[in-house]
């Protein structure tokens, strides 16, 4: 007997990704990668702001950054967006 996890079933719900890499990427990759912003910091990394509907689409993204040989420095799940429209960081 198979158990289904809590909270899964058919309703997709839409999360929103901080992910870092290691290095810059130029501001044209956003569109490529289908991501919300992308933001080279100072330290010499880039911090990218996503929307996947489902944990199939934030894998699928999670693939193309390998694909292009990028280093993952981290993936964080952010809260729904708040008052002001922006994805806020889950505590």
């Amino acid at each position: 007997m198979s158990q289904t996890p809590s909270g899964a079933g058919s309703q997709q719900e839409v999360g929103f990704y901080e992910i870092r890499l290691q290095g810059h990427l130029a501001p044209r990759w956003a569109t490529r990668l289908e991501v919300l912003s992308l933001t080279n910091e100072g330290d010499g990394t880039t911090t990218i702001r996503a929307r996947a509907v489902d944990q199939a689409a934030l894998h699928g993204l999670l693939h193309k950054i390998r694909d292009l040989g990028l280093t993952l420095i981290s993936v964080a799940a952010l809260d729904r967006t708040g008052p002001d429209e922006t994805p806020m960081v889950a505590q």
